[in-house]
């Protein structure tokens, strides 16, 4: 398991040029790294909420049905769509989601969840996602932030899925006719207590530093802690 996810992790390095020798030494890495300013401490801004976030029937790894936005509620959720054949931006996605994970273990406890959610049902079954998620989640243990691999049951429950989020898709067509890989754009979606979103990270912004600033932005805890007058905007 751990040498899988070590695999590709190598592999993304490989592809993309990821500073991964910041990551071994201190859990830390990403594009804020080479930003011209520094990150804002959590509380000093504010994050609007942009849209209410959209529900439908989704499988998890095991083959049982949710309700989508009944995963979204009672607790922040930052969401990814990807597929498993990608080799790019999805891996690159996905560790950026295990760094912060390994963040904001402890003192998110109850109050965060991660969810990888493939937009390429035909391919990516529940078992598909077991295998992906064992690679990636490695075994739940007390404290830690549950992550959830999900798929949808048909191309035609997710695409309402897609067009609510804005995550359009291009099939690349091989050169004997099959697709084996989709053009699509990489966002990650902040998503508050209430199922709604409040931050959309492109690939220049997921940054596990940046998403946890967020997430503790929005924290209820964390406001309550706040001084008179710094509430959120939206609400």
């Amino acid at each position: 398991m751990i040498v899988a996810r070590l695999a590709l992790m190598i592999t993304l390095v490989a592809a993309l040029g990821v500073e991964l020798a910041a990551h071994e030494s201190s859990g830390e890495a990403g594009p804020a790294d080479h930003y011209v300013y520094q990150l804002a401490a959590p509380g000093t801004y504010q994050l609007p909420v942009i849209k209410p976030a959209r529900g439908g029937i989704v499988l998890d790894d095991r083959g049982a049905t949710h309700e989508l936005r009944e995963l979204l509620t009672g607790q922040s959720t930052l969401l990814a769509f990807v597929y498993t054949r990608c080799g790019d931006l999805c891996p690159l996605a996905t560790m950026r989601l295990s760094q912060l994970r390994d963040l904001a273990d402890q003192s998110f406890k109850g109050k965060l969840r991660l969810i990888t959610m493939s937009f390429d049902p035909e391919h990516d079954t529940p078992e598909m996602m077991a295998r992906f998620a064992e690679a990636w989640r490695g075994p739940e243990v007390t404290g830690s932030v549950p992550w959830l691999f999900l798929t949808a049951p048909s191309r035609e429950a997710i695409e309402p899925l897609l067009a609510a989020y804005d995550q359009p898709l291009a099939p690349k067509v091989a050169p004997k006719g099959r697709s084996s890989s989709i053009g699509h754009l990489m966002r990650v979606f902040l998503i508050d207590d209430r199922a709604r979103i409040r931050n959309i990270y492109s690939p220049d912004f997921l940054d596990p530093r940046l998403m946890l600033n967020d997430l503790l932005t929005i924290d209820t805890s964390s406001l309550a802690a706040k001084p008179k007058g710094s509430g959120r905007q939206g609400e």
